[in-house]
């Protein structure tokens, strides 16, 4: 099973966890992890500018076009994102070859699960930080020690279930399909809003 270390869940949540922690410190410089690490890494990276952006795009004293170019950096970094989830799940289905009939099948790819514990990963840093502001009223750094305590949970709750989903798919106790999404509003020959007014489509 040494081959399956990259796909451990501890790992994926560990790596997530020193990612985060060290992006707040340091600009993410460019990411050379090779193999399934680095899919994690890229796809939390993505994660990491959406959250930022979308803070940006929620204040009202930057102006339009700042909040503008935050909403166009949304769009990009969500497609990526759902882009190296399909990336990490390809070579999952190709190291795990899941069952394709005969047990079980899973509603979430363990792609969608990574993602989801990247996202857990910022809600807990910055949970934590609203814990520790000191420019903050004590009854707001209680009922954020609450919150912090229950994303802890759920994170630890979400770990433990993709590392039995990735167990029992070596097991073919379990399956999953990828399906591989197409975000329709970001592609030119399927969005009317884009495709309306351009030259005819060649070949479509």
């Amino acid at each position: 099973m040494s081959d399956l270390v990259p796909f451990n869940a501890d790992i994926i949540a560990a790596q997530q966890t020193r990612l985060t922690e060290a992006w707040h410190v340091h600009e993410p410089a460019t990411l050379d992890e090779p193999g399934f690490t680095g899919l994690v890494a890229q796809n939390h990276l993505r994660n990491f500018q959406l959250w930022h952006e979308e803070d940006v795009a929620r204040r009202n004293d930057l102006g339009f076009e700042r909040v503008f170019q935050a909403k166009r950096a949304i769009d990009k970094y969500n497609q990526e994102r759902n882009n190296f989830i399909e990336e990490m799940d390809k070579v999952l289905v190709a190291t795990l070859q899941p069952a394709t009939e005969g047990c079980p099948r899973n509603s979430e790819t363990p792609g969608m699960i990574i993602d989801r514990l990247s996202i857990l990963a910022l809600k807990e840093y910055h949970m934590r930080e609203e814990t520790e502001r000191k420019d903050a009223a004590a009854a707001h750094r209680e009922a954020c020690a609450s919150k912090l305590a229950r994303i802890v949970r759920q994170r630890g709750d979400l770990t433990q279930s993709l590392a039995e989903l990735l167990a029992d798919v070596a097991a073919r106790r379990r399956t999953f399909a990828v399906y591989y999404q197409f975000k329709m509003y970001n592609d030119p020959a399927l969005n009317p809003q884009l495709y309306r007014n351009a030259a005819p489509i060649s070949g479509a």
